[in-house]
């Protein structure tokens, strides 16, 4: 069983937990890592539970575009 770090829900994880079945998360689109802070994750290759994993993807979904939204002209 895996933990998640966010909200420590105990979940299955199938490749972390080694099930030799594919992990639900797979079925998810891919993030980017461009969207990722400086390019790359920061942190040890956790699994977030299937609650967790959508928002965290949604909020650097946001962040990056905030970040990369045109600004106004001075």
């Amino acid at each position: 069983m895996s933990v998640c770090p966010r909200c420590q829900t105990v979940f299955t994880c199938a490749m972390a937990d080694n099930t030799g079945q594919a992990c639900w998360c797979t079925a998810l689109p891919p993030i980017a890592f461009k969207k990722l802070p400086d390019g790359e994750l920061k942190m040890d290759a956790s699994c977030f539970c299937p609650h967790c994993l959508p928002q965290w993807k949604a909020e650097r979904e946001a962040e990056y575009q905030l970040d990369n939204s045109p600004q106004p002209a001075a």
